[in-house]
């Protein structure tokens, strides 16, 4: 019963906490950091109330955390399966998220889609960037910031989102994101730490990029003997859940929170995830 559970109820009523611990031989790592995600809530009516955020954000909170991140897609899309909720309801709730050096975010695909405004461009950024800045949240759209003290020397990018204006298909979406430009603003020397809601740019990352935190994927939110028969990405499941390291780059794709399209998740539980950064020069 507790494996069934684990599969079909699960989703819709508990959350885990996945781990990861990380070691790297950098300069500018100079002490242990912790860094707690949230990602891919996809807020909505029946399945991801506001009693569930709560829960989530005091869940969160409640983790050994320097850094708290928001890894972008924070409502559900309405559908026959589910009705979003009013924004500002979700992100008065997400603004209870704290760190002691700050909650960051980014956006994601559905934060875009699901705003006709920006869809079609008369209006440069979606309204959930601006109610969740309101609330608290610092978010970074091809943008890189320094953490403070004591972590300075570590810098936090954030990307734009890679399918932001929704085409027929993944190939045709056109992207937010400015590469070139958010790499130009790092320091020379520096720890890097990316957000990036899809997973794909990993692949053409330069090695001073060493960490990536992306979501998206839901880990494929319907998971059978380790594979996934759809995943929203062009390099299938090569980055659609976990730790992925390529060559000296690390990758860390949480599955998500909520679901997107149909309200399934058969393998994956929702997950809150809490990563360490541990230096070993």
């Amino acid at each position: 019963m507790s494996r069934i559970s684990d599969y079909w109820i699960a989703p819709y009523i508990k959350e885990t906490v996945t781990l990861y611990d990380l070691s790297f031989d950098h300069p500018s790592l100079r002490r242990e950091i912790t860094i707690a995600i949230v990602s891919d809530l996809h807020a909505g009516l029946p399945f991801m109330p506001l009693s569930r955020i709560r829960r989530i954000v005091e869940t969160t909170n409640a983790l050994a955390r320097d850094v708290t991140l928001f890894l972008g897609d924070l409502n559900a899309e309405a559908n026959r399966f589910q009705r979003p909720l009013p924004l500002d309801d979700v992100t008065d709730v997400l603004g209870s998220l704290s760190a002691p050096l700050g909650v960051y975010g980014v956006l994601g695909n559905h934060d875009w889609w699901d705003d006709p405004a920006t869809q079609n461009r008369t209006q440069e950024l979606p309204s959930v960037a601006d109610s969740l800045s309101a609330a608290g949240l610092q978010m970074l759209e091809n943008e890189v910031i320094v953490l403070p003290e004591p972590c300075r020397g570590i810098v936090l990018a954030g990307l734009g989102d890679q399918e932001a204006y929704r085409g027929d298909s993944r190939q045709t979406h056109v992207g937010r994101d400015d590469l070139t430009k958010t790499l130009a603003q790092i320091p020379d020397g520096a720890f890097t730490i990316l957000m990036a809601h899809e997973p794909d740019v990993f692949a053409k990352l330069p090695s001073r990029v060493q960490l990536t935190l992306s979501g998206h994927t839901h880990g494929g939110q319907v998971r059978l003997f380790g594979r996934t028969p759809v995943v929203p990405s062009d390099f299938g499941n090569r980055y659609v859940y976990g730790h992925v390291v390529e060559g000296n780059k690390h990758l860390i794709v949480s599955g998500g929170l909520g679901c997107s399209k149909a309200p399934l998740r058969f393998g994956v539980i929702p997950e809150i995830v809490h990563l360490t950064l541990t230096p070993t020069n």
